[in-house]
């Protein structure tokens, strides 16, 4: 019986945690037609609210912002919208460094958790799993000397928080599986190990 349970519970727990998440998400998103003229929204017009159209007038929304900030008036409204926020000293702060953050890691040409790593942290001979983010500032490799990586070592099981840390490259080991794989690993907390593919065995690195 204690075997059928914790089967049970194997199956049952993340699909009713999806589920939840979903909802969650879906709910949060219908909250974006209150913003509607009351009017315009489902219950006058149709006398009955649907879920799930907040997302689909969510997406649309986005896509369209988009769209038109891919063309040349578009642009140019974006860089006038940007330099007025940035004259509003509360709101600079919080919007340029909500932007900085986003564009590194939300950028196809950025490489802002694109590698999953190999360091010793938090003292050498401990290894955990690490994600580059970029490099360090100039000052900061024009001090150090040496070639440097910033990298983000995630908490478990909660891998939103964790450390920021400027690793020589060389106490670094690159990693085969994915970020998806890594990060599987890292909530799981070693639980769900990602497949061997194999990778040649890098001989260990010790500090100074």
């Amino acid at each position: 019986m204690r075997k059928y349970l914790v089967t049970g519970l194997l199956i049952l727990v993340p699909l009713a945690i999806t589920l939840w998440v979903l909802d969650l998400i879906v709910t949060s998103m219908d909250r974006t037609l209150l913003l509607l003229p009351l009017q315009w929204q489902p219950h006058t017009l149709l006398g009955r609210d649907i879920p799930g159209l907040g997302v689909v007038l969510t997406v649309l929304v986005v896509a369209l912002t988009g769209v038109l900030a891919r063309n040349f008036i578009g642009e140019r409204l974006v860089i006038y919208w940007e330099a007025l926020l940035g004259r509003i000293p509360i709101v600079r702060s919080i919007y340029s460094s909500v932007k900085q953050v986003s564009d590194t890691i939300l950028s196809p040409n950025g490489q802002a958790f694109r590698r999953a790593l190999l360091v010793q942290y938090p003292r050498a001979g401990v290894w955990t799993i690490a994600f580059q983010t970029g490099t360090p500032a100039d000052e900061v490799r024009r001090r150090v000397g040496i070639e440097m990586i910033s990298v983000y070592v995630p908490t478990t099981p909660n891998p939103t928080s964790g450390f920021f840390l400027m690793m020589p490259r060389t106490e670094t080991i690159e990693l085969d599986m994915s970020v998806d794989e890594a990060l599987k690993y890292v909530v799981s907390m070693g639980v769900v190990a990602p497949p061997d593919r194999g990778g040649a065995p890098v001989v260990a690195m010790h500090r100074e």
